[in-house]
């Protein structure tokens, strides 16, 4: 989002979950380089920027909703930690 106004940008992504893993596995605090792509498909501007607001809210909306079940997740364990700890009670 923060480059739709920049002129000729063209949107990039990165696979988060491909450089998890990448960087689960290389382990040991080694550098690894992560693969960022262009995105392709995408209506490009008159301004050669292709940087699709609608389809940013929409990738941000799910980061948003991952980010809050997997806090609740955490929140749901520590309870069920506390509580057997605490004897049940």
């Amino acid at each position: 989002m923060a480059n739709v106004d920049t002129p000729g940008y063209h949107t990039k992504d990165v696979n988060f979950k491909q450089a998890l893993s990448m960087a689960s596995f290389e382990g040991g605090g080694q550098e690894f380089t992560t693969t960022v792509s262009d995105v392709r498909g995408l209506l490009e501007r008159p301004d050669g920027n292709n940087v699709d607001l609608d389809r940013e809210s929409l990738l941000l909306a799910q980061t948003q909703l991952q980010y809050q079940m997997g806090v609740q997740l955490v929140k749901s364990n520590f309870h069920q930690l506390l509580s057997a700890i605490n004897g049940g009670s």
